[in-house]
């Protein structure tokens, strides 16, 4: 009897044994669990934090175009610096910086103020939306009363800078990274305005290049995918509609005739005075055009256009004849 007696405590005890051995394992399998769980997610936090940076990186452009007089306040920080005579930049992925493409008053020198006209001037209302014209980022918001007006400057990850200003509100800050087509402000009237207008300007390391050198702004678009640079004619527009291609073939034609003639007399004629010769002064409205088109096709302005027209409205009717110079 004492035999099996103790045969069934040994027994209870093992039984107890057993038992509480399953549920610490089961508690211990547990907290494993729980503590793979923890390090699978901070695995996984630390992977997207490290993918979300590589994206970022892969976004933002090159840093050393952001060096070289970032801090200056100045909307040209490049007075001492070394410029190349000429350099190609990439102007694909532009976005116009306003919805409309009425040029108001072009790029060029203004005898009435005795000064350059270093931009063009876009109608616009005030509170229209502005947006960036290439990728880049912000380098300067600022206020000049005698000038600008309210105005943003971007740098831009092609080697560009450009400058919108008379504006009446910021939408973004500086240092602040901006892809083309993001809205950056709403234009205005601010600073030395006659009208509400948008100001824009292209800029290679302080050099206000003609913005219709690089822009088709009839078209909405870039002339071509790059832009040379060159310090011999960055004031000058290019155009590659069909009736400019047309009127350098007849100024070659005519002036080649023109140039012998007068030259058996002692005279000479530059290649200016033959492109004025070759242009025309009144122009037929075809289906399809509209004033900005014909004004840029035409060298001069829609504001131009209208004046020596008698045109109060945006409408032209197809078939009527225009003076244009």
């Amino acid at each position: 009897m004492a035999v099996v007696a103790v045969m069934a405590i040994t027994a209870n005890h093992a039984a107890a044994q057993n038992l509480q051995s399953a549920k610490n394992n089961s508690r211990m399998h547990k907290d494993l669990l729980a503590r793979q769980s923890r390090i699978q997610d901070q695995i996984k936090l630390e992977e997207a934090q490290k993918y979300a940076s590589q994206l970022y990186e892969e976004e933002e452009p090159e840093p050393d175009i952001y060096t070289e007089g970032w801090e200056s306040d100045r909307v040209n920080p490049y007075k001492n610096a070394n410029v190349p005579q000429t350099k190609v930049i990439d102007v694909r992925g532009f976005h116009m910086p306003i919805k409309g493409n009425y040029i108001t008053s072009p790029y060029g020198y203004r005898p009435a103020f005795r000064r350059t006209h270093k931009g063009v001037d876009m109608r616009s209302a005030v509170g229209d939306t502005v947006y960036a014209a290439f990728t880049g980022k912000v380098r300067l918001t600022k206020f000049e009363r005698g000038g600008y007006g309210f105005y943003v400057i971007l740098r831009h990850d092609n080697g560009l800078e450009t400058v919108y200003g008379h504006l009446t509100r910021f939408l973004v800050q500086p240092n602040q990274f901006v892809k083309a087509g993001q809205p950056i402000a709403l234009s205005g009237n601010t600073g030395r305005s006659t009208g509400p207008h948008l100001h824009f300007e292209t800029r290679f390391m302080g050099y206000a290049i003609n913005p219709a050198a690089i822009i088709d702004f009839a078209n909405r678009t870039t002339h071509t995918d790059t832009y040379t640079f060159n310090k011999s004619n960055y004031t000058e527009s290019r155009s590659y509609a069909p009736s400019r291609r047309y009127a350098a073939v007849r100024s070659t034609s005519n002036s080649s005739s023109a140039s012998y003639s007068k030259s058996s007399k002692g005279h000479k004629y530059d290649s200016k005075t033959r492109k004025r010769s070759a242009q025309r002064s009144t122009y037929k409205v075809r289906k399809g055009d509209n004033l900005g088109k014909i004004a840029a096709r035409n060298g001069t302005t829609v504001a131009q256009l209208k004046k020596m027209n008698g045109i109060k409205g945006d409408k032209v009717q197809s078939g009527k004849v225009l003076r244009v110079k």
